[in-house]
């Protein structure tokens, strides 16, 4: 079996591991690093239970090689707090606060695709929003407070801006 070293970033603390070259980024994650936050759905890249932050950026860690992050930054659903902060961030917050959950396996990957649109589109609205989701697969909410905890946080951080601009 090929082995590889790789070196990355992942919830801005640096790790350096010798691990097979064809073994996904969602399993590094959850074996060698063990953070399970990352769930493993559908292993095809349909559900996005398995997304994180890649360079900022969302994506499928089922689909990836971990390789393929060398030398990236990773942010799974343990670091979207940021500094391993115990609190949760703005939009954590709005997920609860709304009941936007409920079995929690979807959240981990809802969590980094809206970190990701509401980073890009603050202005969103429920179309936007709506849009952004429709490649996260939910069984259990209907989506409804998922939205509302998403223009919530949206909102907060518009607030927030105004007082602190």
């Amino acid at each position: 079996m090929d082995k590889m070293t790789l070196q990355l970033a992942v919830n801005q603390k640096s790790y350096e591991r010798v691990i097979p070259t064809r073994m996904t980024l969602a399993d590094f994650l959850r074996h060698e690093l063990e953070l399970t936050g990352t769930h493993v759905g559908c292993e095809h890249g349909v559900c996005g239970a398995c997304t994180v932050l890649f360079d900022g950026r969302s994506a499928r860690s089922c689909l990836m090689l971990a390789v393929q992050a060398h030398g990236h930054d990773v942010t799974t659903i343990e670091g979207l707090a940021g500094d391993e902060s115990p609190q949760m961030n703005r939009l954590q917050q709005a997920f609860m606060g709304h009941h936007a959950l409920q079995c929690g396996f979807c959240t981990p990957g809802m969590l980094a695709t809206l970190t990701e649109y509401l980073d890009a589109n603050p202005d969103t609205d429920e179309a936007g929003v709506r849009e952004a989701l429709s490649g996260n697969l939910c069984r259990c909410t209907g989506y409804e407070n998922i939205v509302n905890a998403a223009l919530a946080a949206a909102a907060a951080a518009k607030a927030e801006v105004r007082t602190d601009g």
